[in-house]
């Protein structure tokens, strides 16, 4: 089957924010204007077409990121529409490194909040072009002026507004266009599906002539052709302008901002224009490049065309109850088709593409191909899990993984009958499947079965799924923190694994000499190669990594995974038909567990940046609160009647946090939690009853 839309005409793209700043509002009027639904569902009536999960209906927030395709001006978009809350921020990382552009979703009476700025920090590691629409312009509070200076300020970003909204608060009406320089009135019978242009209103012509002139001078910086007529007084055309700011788009110089109230279905079409003008497609973005699989740096590249060998990564496992295990995936180049066997380099296996699926949320489309640029999931994948590469067997390429927030939460899980335990292990194993941040073991001790994640919210939703989902009631312990152990000093280690053979000669033979480094902070395991010639195969130097990096899952302190350390390989010596790398990895464990033991090793305790907005009458309390538990306080700034107060604060001083606030406030106070970094834990904080909880 031929391609049905050429890829210039391809937008994949994600909607982020943070909570209830109206990313699944949005999606499902886009979904509603480009006619894939024909009703609009609310996230509060748990009708919304993305949020298909029960959990999701019940809560009212988005869990799962889920993608979609629809088609607006001859064009294809694609969208993942990610959670907002940051227990699930492993969506957001993971959409965002397969996407091409994104949409940053604003509350206009909010602006830039915390989860904002981590999806924001998460799109600029991913190099993600971006379009900001400030939404909620209808809410009595609403600043669009405020958010463009959150935005500069905070994410030290270029905000160039394209539309400025007409009116704010209960006198918000429509959109002013500033390319076409014409206001955009929409139509509440036809749930916004009609609107018309109409001539600016003259309260609003001097400052949409403020901003025109405002957004002519930011694209002249990077457009010579308009600079020129700029300074010569001439007209400029619009489509020159808007090629000037696509072009300041992609480059990441400007992020072209837009206005609506998603709710109130005004502003959604031109925000799907400025998708369609603005964010990149596949052939923008270029050649994907990749590794060889003899370990050169970045040595390969595919370019996103259909007859180039197939490169593809895994960014998604799901658990489909009809069709199994379900493995989404981005299509960087080449043609997928039925039958086909791919190779995933990672774990040396070859998988077979059963069916090739086009999914719209919950519902999926069979096809018989997938192309260059596609997003689509494959199910019945038996080794493939997210971050693994896909690629042509006699083209092998190996992509650069996702990287994940770590977990900080551990909890004690346990089956409410014995005859459901070996049915536990099994489901949590696909959940763990599904979510990277997700982690479960038993412990050899305890024999207990315990669950590790990024937040109490999404452990909550893990045991519901298990209930639900699976079918297995389960009985779960108290969250406790997960803290980390490092080196507070450098060392130089030995490591032996010797075992004599007959006569002279030995059976086994390992030896290294290790340099332990106390590491910058959230580096994690650092391993280098240092050794002054190639006293050893190359085959070897892996397996002395992996043996290290598993040894540094469980530390000599308190048995908590060692992060934070730089390992360098300085010595080794060899015995031909003697050694293998079983051998040295043996003899790189024994060398890591000893030199961390004798490097002064100390607990490391996640440290959580908590956003608090309170009351100015309980502004006292709350800072009082803060610094009982151990809080550092960042700033404090004046939002209306209410405070915002920015700090640091150890996990293990916020559980139960949100009652507390609630008493300090009378329930006007709200909260929002992100992990930051893990820090020393304070030796008067050690001698306390919740660090070892």
């Amino acid at each position: 089957m031929p391609r049905r839309v050429p890829i210039e005409r391809f937008r994949n793209i994600g909607i982020i924010a943070h909570i209830d700043a109206g990313k699944t509002t949005t999606t499902e009027r886009i979904l509603y204007y480009t006619g894939l639904i024909h009703r609009m569902g609310e996230v509060d009536e748990g009708t919304a077409f993305t949020d298909y999960m029960q959990q999701e209906k019940e809560r009212g927030i988005t869990i799962t990121a889920a993608a979609v395709s629809c088609f607006w001006r001859d064009h294809q978009i694609t969208i993942i529409d990610t959670p907002g809350h940051v227990d699930f921020t492993a969506e957001v990382q993971r959409a965002l490194r397969v996407l091409d552009g994104a949409v940053v979703i604003f509350c206009g009476v909010a602006g830039v909040q915390p989860q904002s700025e981590a999806v924001w920090h998460h799109a600029d590691r991913y190099g993600v072009p971006r379009i900001a629409y400030v939404n909620k312009m209808d809410r009595v509070g609403a600043n669009f002026t405020r958010v463009l200076d959150m935005i500069r300020q905070r994410l030290r970003a270029n905000p160039v507004p394209i539309h400025l909204p007409l009116g704010e608060g209960e006198q918000f009406s429509g959109v002013i266009d500033l390319l076409d320089f014409v206001a955009y009135v929409f139509d509440p019978e036809s749930y916004g599906a009609r609107y018309e242009a109409i001539p600016i209103p003259e309260p609003y012509q001097a400052i949409a002539h403020t901003y025109r002139e405002r957004l002519i001078e930011s694209v002249a910086e990077i457009d010579d052709r308009i600079l020129e007529r700029y300074l010569a007084g001439d007209e400029l055309p619009v489509e020159l302008l808007r090629a000037a700011v696509r072009e300041g788009t992609l480059q990441r110089r400007l992020v072209p901002v837009c206005c609506g109230s998603s709710l109130r279905n005004i502003g959604v079409q031109l925000l799907l224009d400025a998708v369609v003008d603005y964010l990149p497609s596949p052939l923008d973005i270029g050649p994907i490049q990749g590794y060889a699989l003899n370990g050169e740096a970045l040595s390969l590249s595919r370019p996103p065309e259909d007859e180039a060998p197939v490169t593809a990564l895994c960014f998604k496992v799901l658990s489909d109850p009809y069709v199994g295990r379900l493995t989404f995936i981005r299509l960087y180049s080449g043609t997928i088709r039925q039958g086909q066997s791919l190779l995933n380099p990672g774990v040396g296996k070859q998988e077979r593409v059963h069916k090739v699926l086009r999914m719209y949320a919950n519902r999926r489309e069979e096809l018989s191909e997938a192309y260059a640029g596609d997003i689509v999931a494959l199910p019945s994948l038996r080794f493939s899990r997210t971050g693994d590469t896909l690629c042509d067997p006699n083209h092998p390429i190996l992509l650069e993984p996702i990287h994940f927030s770590p977990a900080v939460i551990n909890q004690a899980i346990e089956a409410r009958s014995a005859a459901d335990q070996d049915r536990l292990l099994e489901a949590l194993q696909r959940l763990a499947d599904e979510d990277p941040t997700f982690h479960y073991w038993t412990d050899q001790e305890t024999g207990q079965i315990l669950i590790s994640g990024v937040g109490e919210l999404q452990l909550e939703i893990i045991a519901d799924r298990l209930q639900r989902e699976f079918g297995i009631p389960t009985k779960v312990g108290r969250p406790y923190v997960s803290y980390r152990e490092t080196i507070t000093h450098a060392i130089r280690q030995e490591g032996k694994f010797i075992r004599p053979g007959q006569g002279d000669s030995y059976s086994h033979y390992g030896h290294v000499v290790l340099e332990l480094l106390p590491g910058s902070r959230n580096s994690g395991i650092v391993f280098e190669n240092a050794l002054p010639e190639p006293l050893l195969p190359p085959s070897f130097i892996p397996a002395i990594e992996r043996a290290i990096r598993d040894a540094a899952a469980a530390g000599p302190v308190a048995g908590y995974p060692v992060t934070d350390v730089h390992v360098r390989l300085i010595g080794a010596s060899y015995r031909e038909g003697a050694s293998s790398p079983t051998d040295y990895q043996a003899a790189a464990t024994l060398a890591f567990r000893e030199g961390v033991a004798q490097a002064k090793p100390i607990l490391l305790e996640p440290v959580m940046s908590v956003e608090v907005l309170t009351p100015e009458e309980a502004v006292g309390d709350v800072l009082a609160d803060l610094n009982a538990r151990r809080g550092r306080i960042e700033n404090i700034t004046s939002q209306g009647a209410f405070y915002q107060i920015r700090a640091y604060v150890p996990l293990a001083e916020m559980f139960g946090y949100v009652v507390q606030l609630r008493s300090l406030t009378q329930g006007r106070g709200a909260y929002t939690m992100l992990f930051s970094h893990y820090e020393p834990i304070p030796q008067k904080a050690m001698a306390g009853e919740r660090v070892l909880a």
